[in-house]
C-alpha cells in the first residue's frame, strides 16, 4: 500500500459545487395589520359571536456555524396568516359553546398539522382548499357530536367565516352567512354568498336579488356547522391579494344594520384597520344593533416594487 504523498494531505480548496439557495422568503415581507372589534349589540344579552386573528411562522435562527456567511442565513422566515369569524345559533348559552368550540377546535386542528404550507403553487393550494374543507367538517362534527351528549345544546350550530394568507394568496372557507369582504381600490367584493333560504329563492329566480335583505327567510339557514355533522358542504375560494387591500369578515349583526355601500365607506375612511372595525361596529349600533356584531379587518402591504 502505498503511503501518502504530500501533495495528498496538503489542504486544498472545496471543489465547487451546484448549492442550493435560500427561498425568497416574500410571505414574512408582506405586511398584515389586523383590526377587530365585537359587541352584543343593543337588544341581545349574550355575545354568541367570536373571532380570532393571527400569525403563524416558520423560522431558522442560526447559532453557531462554520460555514461562510454566504451559504446560509443567519436568520430566515416564513409567515401565513389567519382570521376567523363565527356567529352561534342555538338556546340559551349554546350558540355561544357554537361559536367558540367551532374557533378552538379550526385552530388546534391547524396546530396539530405536521405539515405547514408557507409557500404556495397550484399542488399546494389543492392542499390547502383539501385542509381547509377538512377542518370545517372536522368542527361540524365535533359540535353534532356535543350537542348528542348534552340535552341542553341541542340544535345547536354555527356559522364559520375563515381567511388564510400565505404571501399573494388568499383561501375563504364559508359555511353560513358570516360574510368575506375585499375591498380594492374603490371596489367593495363580497366573497361569500349567504347559506340561507331567502339566497336560494334568489338563486333559483323566484325573488329578484334586491328582494333578499328584506325577505322574512333571510336569516333561515340551509348550511350550519353542527347541524349537519361532518356532511355539512364547504365553500373555499382563492383569491389573489394586491398591494393596499383590505378583507373584512363580519357577522350578519353588521350586514343587516349597515349596507355594502356604509361598509365601503368606513373601510376607504378608516386611518388603520383597527380603527374600522371599531368605526363599522359603532355605525352597526348607530342603527339600530338589533343583533351581536363583529368585524375583523386585515389591511395587507406588498414590498416596494413586488
Amino acid at each position: 500500500m502505498n503511503s501518502p504523498t504530500a501533495a495528498d494531505t496538503a489542504e486544498r480548496p472545496l471543489a465547487p459545487h451546484p448549492g442550493v439557495s435560500p427561498p425568497n422568503p416574500f410571505s414574512a415581507l408582506v405586511g398584515v395589520e389586523f383590526g377587530a372589534a365585537t359587541h352584543p349589540g343593543l337588544v341581545r344579552e349574550n355575545n354568541e359571536d367570536c373571532y380570532l386573528a393571527g400569525r403563524i411562522d416558520r423560522a431558522l435562527h442560526v447559532f453557531a456555524t462554520n460555514l461562510p456567511a454566504d451559504d446560509v442565513p443567519a436568520e430566515f422566515g416564513e409567515a401565513a396568516y389567519g382570521m376567523l369569524v363565527a356567529d352561534g345559533l342555538g338556546g340559551r348559552a349554546a350558540g355561544e359553546v357554537a361559536s367558540r368550540t367551532a374557533i378552538g377546535t379550526m385552530l388546534n386542528l391547524v396546530l396539530h398539522t405536521p405539515a405547514w404550507i408557507m409557500r404556495v403553487g397550484e399542488k399546494e393550494a389543492d392542499q390547502i382548499v383539501d385542509r381547509i374543507t377538512a377542518r370545517f367538517q372536522r368542527a361540524g362534527l365535533v359540535l353534532a357530536r356535543m350537542a348528542e351528549d348534552d340535552p341542553s345544546l341541542a340544535g345547536m350550530g354555527t356559522t364559520l367565516t375563515t381567511a388564510s394568507s400565505v404571501g399573494e394568496e388568499l383561501f375563504i372557507g364559508h359555511v353560513g352567512d358570516t360574510r368575506a369582504y375585499l375591498l380594492r381600490g374603490p371596489d367593495l367584493i363580497r366573497l361569500t354568498r349567504d347559506d340561507t333560504y331567502a339566497q336560494e329563492l334568489a338563486d333559483q329566480g323566484f325573488i329578484r336579488p334586491d328582494q333578499v335583505a328584506g325577505h322574512r327567510l333571510k336569516h333561515v339557514l340551509t348550511r350550519a356547522l353542527g347541524r349537519h355533522g361532518a356532511n355539512v358542504r364547504v365553500d373555499v375560494r382563492r383569491v389573489g391579494l394586491q398591494h393596499a387591500d383590505q378583507v373584512l369578515l363580519c357577522s350578519d349583526g353588521l350586514t343587516d344594520m349597515v349596507a355594502d355601500d356604509g361598509i365601503r365607506a368606513k373601510l376607504a375612511a378608516a386611518g388603520t384597520a383597527q380603527a374600522a372595525a371599531d368605526a363599522l361596529v359603532a355605525a352597526a349600533l348607530d342603527a339600530g344593533g338589533k343583533d351581536n356584531v363583529t368585524a375583523v379587518v386585515a389591511r395587507y402591504t406588498f414590498p416596494a416594487g413586488y
